[in-house]
């Protein structure tokens, strides 16, 4: 019983300790990329993707100056970019703000480009 114990205990404590897992991240060979590299950064380690899409979005924002409310917007440009690393590997979508990484999305299995 003691045996039984001690390790769940020491398994707690381990978990416990467990640095968080960086879920929005993508690897490209050696290297990991997650929120917050540049769009240099990952081009130039991952290469190109298969395809980007572009846009630009306003976003609102609000605070107070004393009591007085105060709101307003600003423009962000987003892109979007698509990894495709093959059929025995799984997609990815980028999303780019302001040149900044901010989301990964796995996405389904890849696919061979075609043989012209």
């Amino acid at each position: 019983m003691t045996k039984t114990t001690s390790g769940m205990i020491t398994l707690a404590a381990a978990l416990a300790f467990a640095g968080p897992a960086a879920a929005d991240s993508m690897r490209c060979g050696s290297k990991l990329m997650t929120d917050g590299d540049p769009a240099d950064k990952v081009a130039a380690y991952c290469g190109e993707p298969v395809s980007i899409e572009r846009r630009e979005i306003i976003r609102p924002y609000y605070f107070y100056r004393g009591s007085l409310p105060i709101a307003g917007s600003y423009e962000v440009s987003v892109e979007l970019w698509t990894y495709n690393f093959g059929s025995h590997r799984l997609m990815y979508r980028l999303r780019f703000e302001d040149g900044l990484l901010v989301d990964v999305d796995t996405l389904s299995h890849g696919y061979n480009s075609p043989a012209y």
